[in-house]
């Protein structure tokens, strides 16, 4: 791979919600390689803090009701919506995967919280260059509903969840973007 290959998958990515997911599954094997490639994301003094819950077949049945129900507990009768309760259940079902994107900070290193976000940071972009490649369709969603899933991911004390990268096979995707110039948001010293 070359520089203008690598800047061209960088370019084509993006996020990617469960309604344009094809009915395709994704091989468990290609899910491995993914998180393979989100492993070697850098992480300082070699931490490693990325952790990975992963929900196919069955287990994205128990992620809808949970995100159903935990909608149901945490709306206020004036401001819920059917819609958005049968919307929040589908976009796990309509996922060929879900990954939880979850966080180990060891209390016996002395790293500060956000350098171990940015690492898992990191790991997520690698995950989505590398889906983009395979057309895969994805994006990272951090709805408070999943925030507070400590007990239904059981995590370890020392955890904690930054959200949820939804996964399906597209269609050729062809989403134009546009970025400001980076000549703006730079300043040479």
């Amino acid at each position: 791979m070359n520089f203008k290959e690598l800047s061209e998958i960088i370019s084509k990515r993006r996020a990617v919600s469960p309604n344009m997911y094809l009915d395709k599954p994704i091989k468990n094997e290609t899910i491995l390689a993914i998180l393979e490639n989100a492993n070697w994301a850098p992480t300082h003094k070699k931490t490693e803090p990325w952790r990975f819950k992963i929900f196919k077949g069955e287990g994205l049945k128990a992620l809808s009701e949970y995100m159903g129900a935990y909608y149901l507990e945490n709306t206020d009768e004036s401001k819920f919506l059917e819609m958005k309760y049968k919307r929040t259940k589908q976009k796990s079902l309509r996922s060929a995967c879900v990954i939880a994107i979850c966080m180990y900070n060891d209390p016996s290193i002395s790293i500060p919280e956000w350098e171990e976000v940015a690492a898992v940071a990191c790991a997520v972009q690698n995950m989505w260059l590398s889906c983009t490649t395979l057309n895969i369709g994805s994006y990272w969603s951090s709805p408070k509903s999943i925030i507070e899933a400590r007990e239904f991911l059981k995590l370890d004390e020392n955890e904690k969840c930054l959200g949820l990268f939804y996964m399906g096979y597209i269609d050729k995707l062809d989403i134009k973007s546009k970025r400001n110039s980076i000549e703006d948001k730079i300043h040479w010293m």
